[in-house]
C-alpha cells in the first residue's frame, strides 16, 4: 500500500470528482485494489497512520490516505542501518 501511495497517480487513476489523487487516496480505492475487506484494509491503514507512515483526512463518508514521505524516509533509514 506504501509503494501504491508513493505514486497515487499511477496506481489509482480514478478518483471521485473533486479529490485530487494528490491530496489523498480514498480507502474505498484501496479496497478495490487489494480485493480484501474494507475492515481490514481500513485496520491495515489505521497501522500505518499510528506509525506516522501516512496520513488521513475525513470528506463526508470517506476517508483519503497520503503517504508521509519524510517518515518513510526516516524509516527506511532506521531498517537500513538497524538489519
Amino acid at each position: 500500500m506504501l509503494v501504491w501511495l508513493k505514486n497515487p497517480e499511477e496506481h489509482f487513476p480514478e478518483q471521485h470528482p473533486g479529490h485530487p489523487v494528490c491530496e489523498g487516496v480514498c480507502v474505498g480505492k484501496i479496497v478495490e485494489k487489494t480485493g480484501l475487506s474494507q475492515s481490514t484494509v481500513s485496520a491495515y491503514m489505521d497501522c500505518l497512520q499510528r506509525a506516522g507512515l501516512v496520513s488521513s483526512r475525513r470528506a463526508g463518508q470517506w476517508t483519503f490516505y497520503r503517504r508521509n514521505d519524510d517518515a518513510v524516509a526516516k524509516f527506511a533509514e532506521i531498517l537500513s542501518k538497524e538489519l
